[in-house]
């Protein structure tokens, strides 16, 4: 870390950033991560779901890290909306970071010289995303991941969205930065195999929201995210269209073979395997057991997902 910030220090100064973590028992991740923005940054943000171990103590050792605390409620976008709206933003810039997100210093290097000279219309900056699992980046299958994570205050809200949420400018437009931030949890594997067990209800909820209009809000027309996001989301609307479970192998077998994840070794097997192929069949098995209960009943569906699931649809 010491060489880290003898390299950085040469080239940065502190930039009106404010950035938002949103955190729970993240023991792990939190000091990383604090450790490689608060040199460079105006604020830290943790907006805490009443952790019970020491994220808040080691949180509290910054002099520019202000904690508020906020029960979580099961949805992402609204706690971090819930952040713009409470913590005393100062800066004309915000970021969003995981605590278990880090910026790579090439990209702290671009940020501080490109920052203060983008255009006046530039509201929204998209940064590329580089996932390490088993400590080991995932170059292939995925990489690069691009998301809108650096927004001027009041331009931008997080997107209402069971899943797959994103940053969505309200105005001015974004542009992309050419250098990387990383997605590494420390946590293991049982870990990681349990969070996308309680991934799969939502992402099988929001599918059928697709398939049924459940909630009457997921159309893609006039959301401003990055291009890559909003290519994304018009591809889940085919693959919503494709058979139960051949859907989820075929997604196997499009980023192990053809994306080329088979280049990353044991490791990549096992991230696309878990993350490809064994979550989107739990997926699948989840709407195949909705739509048993409820046949293509979109009111029954409604129902069951409320008494089984506790997600709630507004009318």
């Amino acid at each position: 870390m010491n060489n880290y910030w003898r390299f950085i220090e040469n080239f940065m100064k502190k930039c009106d950033i404010s950035v938002i973590i949103l955190t729970f028992n993240e023991v792990l991740h939190i000091r990383r991560c604090l450790e490689n923005i608060t040199p460079w940054i105006e604020a830290v943000f943790i907006i805490d779901s009443y952790s019970t171990d020491e994220t808040l103590e080691i949180a509290s050792q910054y002099d520019n890290v202000y904690i508020l605390q906020n029960k979580w409620e099961n949805n992402h976008a609204k706690q971090f909306n819930w952040a713009l709206v409470h913590a005393p933003i100062k800066t004309k810039w915000v970021l969003r970071l995981d605590a278990d997100e880090y910026l790579l210093p090439e990209l702290i290097i671009e940020i501080n010289s490109k920052l203060d000279h983008l255009e006046n219309e530039v509201t929204g900056i998209v940064f590329k995303r580089r996932h390490y699992f088993m400590n080991k980046w995932m170059k292939k299958g995925i990489y690069p991941v691009k998301l809108l994570r650096l927004f001027q205050f009041k331009k931008a809200i997080c997107e209402q969205r069971l899943m797959d949420e994103h940053i969505q400018l309200i105005e001015g437009k974004c542009v992309e930065f050419e250098n990387d931030f990383v997605d590494h949890n420390l946590n293991n594997l049982s870990w990681f195999c349990h969070k996308h067990v309680d991934y799969a209800i939502r992402e099988a909820v929001e599918l059928l929201d697709i398939e049924y209009g459940l909630s009457n809000s997921n159309g893609t027309c006039g959301i401003r995210i990055s291009s890559q996001a909003f290519k994304k989301r018009k591809m889940k609307f085919k693959y919503v269209k494709q058979p139960l479970f051949w859907r989820a192998f075929y997604y196997f077998c499009y980023r192990y073979f053809f994306r080329g994840a088979c280049l990353d070794g044991k490791v990549g097997f096992i991230w696309t395997f878990i993350q490809g192929w064994w979550y989107r069949t739990l997926v699948d098995a989840k709407i195949y057991e909705i739509k048993r209960a409820c046949g293509n009943d979109v009111e029954r569906m409604r129902t069951y997902i409320s008494k089984h699931y506790n997600i709630y649809f507004k009318e």
